[in-house]
């Protein structure tokens, strides 16, 4: 069945009480990020946090950063958007243009896709050798690795949405005039590879979940569900984490997990 036949939400919920689920989560993560940034409680400056997003097109990772980082204070949040290289940034380590966008301590940097291209689109589409992007693996762990060692945060989604529902949503987009540029050539093509983009999601998931680096894949057919599934774990691990470094979280208790 693999990491993403397992992708079903736990629980059927109204829109009403997934709004109020992700309303809930939004306060708890505004507390945790301001305790971490030194302004609220013992006022010391916290570990940086860097949240990742991959996933398929028309998955609902625009919809899940916008919940995410709607209820923090734009100076305290970065969100990043990665598109293909540039030829300037060709030219470099594919990881080089990463690190500039990486958060310090204190901070949070959202990427909407990311060092993970390499062995996505970039596999699937030949735009590096089957020797490039085999040994990304171990690169990509090993860089992430060296982020945890010094005490980064770093969280991952798998953005994941059935053929039927992405079909469903390409035909809304298409007919849509407002929301017609959000659909390119490109996304059609993208989806009649998906048999080869799965088999690719798969084995990155394999070779790079590790324990200070775990992937969350969030079922995303119920973009509601999906919106406060997403910031209930950045709530959770975020908790976790600064609870291990001793900070007292105060009122910031865990109100239960997407599937209670």
């Amino acid at each position: 069945m693999g990491h993403l036949g397992r992708a079903h939400p736990p629980i059927d919920i109204s829109k009403k009480k997934a709004e109020a689920r992700l309303a809930a989560a939004q306060e708890r993560l505004l507390r945790l990020r301001l305790i971490s940034g030194g302004q609220i409680g013992a006022k010391k400056i916290g570990p940086p946090l860097c949240v990742l997003f991959e996933g398929w097109d028309a998955s609902g990772k625009g919809g899940a950063i916008k919940r995410l980082v709607a209820p923090l204070d734009p100076r305290h949040v970065r969100v990043t958007q990665f598109a293909a290289p540039t030829y300037d940034e060709k030219r470099h380590h594919y990881m080089q243009r990463f690190w500039k966008v990486l958060p310090g301590q204190g901070g949070m940097t959202v990427l909407d896709r990311s060092w993970y291209g390499r062995v996505l689109v970039e596999r699937v589409e030949g735009f590096a050798t089957r020797e490039q992007w085999r040994r990304a693996y171990g690169e990509i762990v090993e860089f992430e690795r060296t982020l945890a060692a010094e005490g980064m945060i770093l969280i991952k989604f798998w953005m994941n949405v059935s053929d039927e529902e992405q079909l469903r949503r390409f035909e809304s987009r298409r007919d849509d005039p407002l929301r017609s540029w959000k659909l390119t050539g490109e996304d059609w093509r993208n989806r009649g590879k998906r048999a080869e983009y799965t088999a690719a999601v798969e084995e990155m998931i394999d070779r790079t979940d590790r324990p200070r680096a775990r992937w969350q894949v969030i079922p995303g057919d119920d973009k509601q569900y999906a919106r406060f599934a997403v910031v209930e774990h950045v709530c959770r691990v975020l908790e976790t984490k600064l609870a291990k470094r001793g900070y007292d979280l105060g009122a910031a208790d865990e109100p239960g997990n997407p599937g209670a």
